[in-house]
């Protein structure tokens, strides 16, 4: 079994490294092993499982994950960090270092040809300015993703997945429901992480879904117009979308939503519904 990052590990880490957690990159190391583990668990890992570990840090929850997962794929953005974690998972995990493979990558860009082999499930602690490009980028370039658990401050937390009819509801959680059935597996205290965020963080599985045979480009444009102006009722927010106002309400009509709803009263089906009402006039 590996020996857990506590944090005065982390800190002598840090500083033998010669860093400090960058801003830029929205660095905030999780420095408690019980909550690592928790995160782990809630992983539900199994012996089969690639994992595409985003933002693995200086490798706190690289090691819990690679005691369980058949390798772990950490893409690492941050040079110093990348080029560390390979001896520190080796020290501390012995018998499981050869599990792990470091890809130096920005993984709101990354390919699939940067990987060694196709991920079957995305772990990940993700600041607020990247969480939603980053989750959405990969279930949509890595088709093999079956599920995941990212860990995101509250308020994204919630949004990911909202449904529809809250004030929080929006682009993010309908465009995940494209691909997954998204909920809420649990909290994470802002003390257990270096440097302390000023949000609570919040945890969020998801499992992969039959991809729609919709046009997902067209669902998104409708997706992205109608919270552009989510005050205003869809015949006014889809008018740039669909044309005009009077083609917004006959691609309204056609699809059988009332334009005097407003996007936040959506699902994802309705959405759906919308973008073939404009392919098929």
């Amino acid at each position: 079994m590996a020996r857990l990052l506590t944090s005065s590990d982390i800190r002598t880490l840090a500083r033998g490294l010669g860093i400090r957690p960058a801003k830029k990159w929205g660095q905030n190391f999780v420095v408690d092993a019980n909550t690592v583990r928790r995160i782990a668990a809630a992983a539900d890992l199994g012996p089969d499982d690639v994992v595409m570990e985003v933002g693995p840090g200086v490798g706190s929850l690289t090691l819990a994950l690679i005691e369980t997962a058949r390798r772990v794929i950490a893409v690492e953005i941050d040079p110093k960090l990348a080029l560390a974690l390979p001896t520190t998972v080796a020290h501390r995990a012995p018998a499981e270092h050869r599990r792990l493979t470091v890809v130096e990558a920005d993984a709101a860009r990354i390919a699939p040809g940067d990987l060694p082999e196709p991920p079957t499930v995305l772990v990940a602690n993700l600041p607020y300015n990247v969480a939603v490009p980053v989750v959405l980028h990969a279930l949509e370039t890595f088709p093999g993703l079956t599920g995941g658990l990212v860990m995101v401050q509250k308020e994204v937390a919630d949004r990911l997945t909202a449904g529809p009819g809250s004030k929080i509801y929006g682009a993010p959680s309908v465009k995940l429901a494209w691909y997954a059935k998204a909920r809420r597996a649990g909290s994470v205290s802002a003390n257990v992480f270096w440097p302390m965020p000023n949000v609570s963080s919040g945890l969020v599985a998801f499992e992969r879904i039959e991809s729609p045979r919709a046009d997902r480009a067209e669902v998104f444009a409708a997706v992205d117009a109608a919270f552009g102006q989510r005050r205003k009722m869809l015949r006014q927010a889809l008018k740039s979308w669909a044309g005009s106002v009077g083609a917004a309400e006959a691609v309204l009509a056609r699809a059988g939503i009332e334009p005097t709803r407003r996007g936040e009263s959506l699902d994802i089906a309705e959405f759906i519904a919308l973008a073939e009402a404009k392919e098929d006039p």
